[in-house]
């Protein structure tokens, strides 16, 4: 999967001349993590809704009432925007920039062309997106997980069990448990006894919530 297939295309950016009030409310009507800004053709950072909220004034505070409304008005988001935006390409694996999201702590990611224009965006609402449509979750089913040894081949076999019965995999994922690994199987149909039953016949470990619950206690 690539960045360009799940990318957002419709949203809104604002301005350095933007108001900061006006940004806010933005973010708040389009539910959206940040806003990207540009300044004519060129994207030259974003603003975060912590910014944001962090420009607003506190409520102790000296000014009066009326002080606070006048400076509110005239705040742009020239003054609190940062320039630090990180760019990615639309070929991108989507999995690179979910990462890249992680270890930086980053709400977005602008999506650009080779000419460098924006053309997408990519926040943490999609990569959520993206994890539930890859798990199958939305096409219903029923699930099966088995831990099995790290070794090449278990996804294989226990899949072919699965197809050998006739049975449709709606999506198969793999997890790290350990030095063990989480196979996950959710499978067209709403009873997967029999595909529990086969499994286990053939040696393999079914887990279920219960199996990890000393974990995270």
């Amino acid at each position: 999967m690539f960045v360009g297939l799940k990318m957002l295309r419709d949203f809104e950016t604002v301005t350095p001349q933007t108001l900061v009030k006006d940004a806010q409310k933005i973010l708040d009507e389009s539910k959206l993590w940040m806003l990207l800004v540009e300044d004519g053709d060129d994207l030259v950072g974003y603003v975060r809704k912590e910014d944001i909220t962090g420009a607003l004034p506190s409520m102790i505070t000296s000014l009066e009432k009326h002080e606070i409304s006048f400076l509110m008005s005239r705040l742009t988001i020239a003054e609190i925007l940062r320039t630090d935006i990180k760019k990615i390409s639309p070929e991108t694996e989507i999995e690179a920039a979910a990462d890249m999201m992680h270890e930086m702590n980053l709400a977005g990611l602008a999506v650009v062309d080779r000419n460098d224009t924006l053309i997408g965006y990519i926040n943490r609402s999609v990569m959520l997106d993206v994890l539930v449509e890859g798990m199958g979750y939305r096409e219903g089913g029923c699930r099966v997980a088995v831990e099995v040894e790290d070794r090449p081949g278990m996804l294989y076999e226990a899949a072919g069990i699965i197809a050998n019965m006739k049975f449709s995999i709606i999506s198969a994922s793999t997890f790290l448990s350990g030095d063990r690994r989480l196979l996950v199987f959710r499978i067209a149909g709403e009873d997967c006894s029999s595909v529990a039953a086969a499994l286990r016949e053939r040696r393999f470990k079914l887990v279920e919530s219960a199996d990890f619950q000393k974990s995270w206690q």
